[in-house]
């Protein structure tokens, strides 16, 4: 899979247009467009952007495989998970050991 198809199908998985990519990514619609028009690769400037944006690091970027899809529903949980209450994440963490009680 080439690096502009990895990045739709990241976009996708998360259920996002490109302007939201970009919003995320702090990085111009335009330029998204851009590469994807012209085929180009994005730069190492704009591809940090865009994993920053989407929440996974270089490395989970270019990783393939199990491996890959865990780490990044970890790094989704681990996100979602810090943006909750300091009550919610308690409620978070009870269920969770409720689960691996079972």
């Amino acid at each position: 899979m080439d690096i502009l198809e990895r990045i739709n199908k990241l976009r996708e998985e998360k259920g996002w247009t490109m302007y939201k990519l970009a919003e995320e990514s702090m990085i111009t619609q335009s330029t998204l467009a851009n590469m994807y028009a012209r085929n180009t690769l994005p730069s190492i400037t704009t591809l940090l952007c865009i994993c920053k944006g989407l929440g996974i690091t270089p490395a989970q970027f270019f990783a393939e495989g199990d491996e890959k899809n865990e780490e990044l529903k970890t790094m989704e949980l681990l996100n979602a998970y810090a943006k909750l209450s300091e009550k919610d994440k308690k409620a978070v963490l009870n269920l969770i050991n409720n689960l691996i009680e079972k």
